[in-house]
Order: C-alpha cells, then structure tokens, then sequence
C-alpha cells in the first residue's frame, strides 16, 4: 500500500488530471481534498476529452473509490451537471465509485453571485476570480456559516440552519453591495432539485478511508491548483482560497493522521498562469501567441486565453519546496518542439540585485525574468515512449530543469493522452 499526493508546483494548470488518471492504475481510491469547481484538470483516455472540476480524475478507472473529502467546496449544481455529462459519454458513476463526505459544506448559489458582486466591486483591482464562488464560500466556511453535505439528511434541522444562514448573508448582499436578498423559497427548490440528486453519494468517508487504510488498499491524493495559489504561500491575493499543497491532504481528506510516502508534483515544460497577479516571466506579442497557440493554452472552466512564459526555475525551485515533492512530472514537452531555442527563467532581478530566491509577494511587480536560451531539438517527440528515444537537446533541456529545482523528473509527458509518457 501506498499513499501518494498529485499537487500542482506552479499556478495551477499544470496538468495534474492527466497524472491522476494515468497513475490511478496503481491506486485503489482518489481523494479530492481542497478547492471546488473553479479550475478544470483536463483529461484524455479512451472515453474521449474531459474537463474535470469537481469529480476526482480517477473516476475513469473500473474499481477505483472516488471521494470529495470535506476540505472541497461542494457545489451540489454543477458536481450533478458534471455528473450527468460524464454519464452520457459512457462513464459509470454510482454511490459505489463516487463518494461525498458528509463534513464537506455546500457552495450555495448566493456564493457565486457574492462572487460577482465582489469583482464588479473591486474594478480595475480585482483578483480575476471565475466568479463559481470559492472566496465567499471559504469566508462563510470559516465563519461557521456553511450547511454540511450531511445536513441534507435531516431536513428539520437543515430548513432551520438554511433560514438562519440566508438571514445574515442577505445583510451582506443587500447592505454591502445593494442586491436583492435571496429568497427562501428560491433556496429550498434548488435544494430539493440538486441537493437530493446528490444526497445518495453522501457517506462518512473518514470513516470509509479508514477502513480501506486498515485493510491495506492504496490512495492518491488529488490537489487542485498550485502552490503559488496557496492561500497561505503563494502570490497573495492573487490566489484561491484553500490550501493546495500536499499538507493539507490528511485535513481536507479526513484521514487527519495520514502520512503522505510520496509527492508527486507536476510541472508544465513552460509556464503558464490563468487571470490576475504577477507573472514575472510572462511573454507577449508573437512570440506569446505561439507558444499558447501551441499548447492550445485556454483555461478548462473558463475559455480564458492563459497567459503564457517560459518555464520559470525561480518560481519552480520554490513550489517544489512548499510542496515538498520528492519527484516530478514534467508534462507537455512536446509543445516546444517548434522552438529553435527555448527560452528559460533562470533567475529574478529586482532593484538592480539578482536573485534565485522567490521574493516576497509585494516585490514581485518589480521583479524582471533573466532569461536564457538553450538548444531546441526541432522534431516531433510526441511518439517518444522511453527516455532514449528523446533527442539530446530534450534530454539535456529536462535534465537541466532537474538540476535546478533539485529534485528528481520521473515521468515526461509528451501528449495528453494516457500512453503518451516517459516514465525515468
């Protein structure tokens, strides 16, 4: 038995779900641990082409447990739409493989709109949120002012805390921002029609976790976003409102004395970052273009063109040490196949001085890329299935990245597809 965490090292979009549903063949449950439906981890198998949000990547794998532990924001609205879409293209889910934990709060549809609120707010100064209501349903989690998952069995109690909750969060949207308060009623039907969809999924999965933990069955620890979104150690405010490193796996899971054996953290062979905040080594003009054209760089839940860079070691090195990741995945090597000389971060200059070092977040707007260029190789490596069958530029440009971030590349990703893998 093993128990392992797929994080992201960077800002998210790395492509973990790609990892998840390729390594979940070794592993006996998935557990998604933090975060919501705000960012999609895209996945390609024999099923087709999918954007995940809220249900674990492992859901594609026959036998395989899928949980949402409590530490998820658990939008009962679009987990059943996402339900609904994988079951017509032929993905079998039931409450067998797909599990909810009773501990996890609900992200009410006054959270999204709290969402919007907020942006049009701030203005020219907001966060680049996607407004699916992740910051105001974090607030409110924190607060103590969530209904549990587990509350949907107990409709007396449930009506009494709903009409408790929209009470005061009625004085936020009304008071703060001057929008018509949410009505019970509409409330209670969205209840009775998404709520009691996914009320069968809904079990004490700590309790499930266990007892797969006692009867030695392997589990992997799926994160969404990256560690510069932390919300304690990355570009804050520009970040999500969970903690997405691998620590916090045994709370967001609910197996709270879990000791995780490996982190493996995936890292994108260039760099790229979805809505606000810095982005020290971001590219523009034409060559930008290329690169997102290439690497067909859109955000899964939003369609928003990501901005693009070169792969960033300063940045890299840091996530690889919050994250404390004892191997990596380098995905999406084959996008650079085009270059004749890839561009790389290899460190900040900020006032003049340089720096290996990822600053603190107020320096980082006056932080510059120093970038060099290596040797390209120029070819297609998407066929690419063991480590000599790569060129010698791709080799010496992985094992380059390696060196700097000190930490060992055990799998590269040459396609999205479930094959399309190095393993080192």
């Amino acid at each position: 038995m093993q128990y392992s965490a797929i994080v992201g090292i960077n800002w998210g979009d790395e492509g973990k779900g790609r990892m998840v549903d390729l390594l979940t063949a070794e592993y006996d449950c998935v557990v998604r641990y933090q975060g919501g439906g705000n960012a999609g981890h895209t996945v390609v198998n024999d099923h087709g082409k999918f954007a995940l949000h809220l249900i674990p990547s492992g859901i594609f794998r026959d036998g395989v447990v899928n949980i949402l532990g409590n530490g998820v924001a658990l939008d009962p609205e679009n987990l059943w739409q996402e339900i609904e879409t994988l079951r017509l293209a032929g993905v079998k889910i039931t409450p067998d493989n797909l599990m909810i934990s009773d501990r996890a709060s609900l992200l009410m549809p006054w959270h999204r709109l709290q969402d919007e609120l907020e942006e049009l707010r701030l203005r020219d100064k907001k966060y680049g949120s996607t407004k699916q209501g992740i910051a105001p349903f974090y607030a409110d989690k924190y607060q103590k002012k969530t209904l549990l998952a587990g509350e949907l069995n107990y409709p007396d109690s449930l009506r009494e805390h709903l009409k408790e909750i929209l009470g005061w969060k009625n004085l936020t949207l009304t008071g703060v921002y001057g929008a018509e308060p949410v009505r019970e009623e509409q409330i209670k039907a969205w209840i009775e029609e998404y709520g009691e969809k996914i009320r069968p999924f809904i079990r004490d999965t700590a309790k499930i976790l266990r007892r797969l933990r006692d009867e030695g069955k392997s589990i992997l620890f799926e994160a969404q976003l990256g560690a510069l979104r932390d919300l304690d150690f990355g570009i804050v405010p520009y970040t999500t409102s969970s903690n997405a490193l691998a620590a916090y796996a045994p709370v967001g899971s609910g197996l709270t004395d879990l000791r995780l054996d490996q982190v493996i953290g995936v890292v994108k062979a260039y760099s790229t970052c979805v809505g606000e905040g810095p982005f020290v080594c971001e590219m523009f003009g034409p060559e930008a273009a290329a690169l997102r054209e290439a690497g067909a760089e859109y955000g899964a839940k939003t369609g928003r063109p990501r901005r693009v860079g070169p792969v960033d070691l300063v940045a890299t090195r840091y996530g690889v040490k919050i994250q404390g990741a004892t191997a990596i995945a380098l995905t999406k090597l084959d996008v650079l196949s085009y270059m004749e000389k890839i561009p790389v971060c290899t460190a900040y200059e900020i006032d003049g001085e340089r720096t290996e070092e990822f600053p603190f977040p107020v320096l980082l707007d006056r932080a510059n890329p120093v970038v060099e260029y290596v040797d390209g190789w120029h070819c297609d490596i998407s066929g690419a299935r063991i480590w000599a069958d790569l060129p010698e530029a791709a080799r010496n440009y992985v094992e380059r990245i390696e060196r700097a971030v000190g930490c060992p590349i055990r799998y590269v990703s040459v396609g999205p597809e479930r094959d399309a893998i190095i393993r080192r």
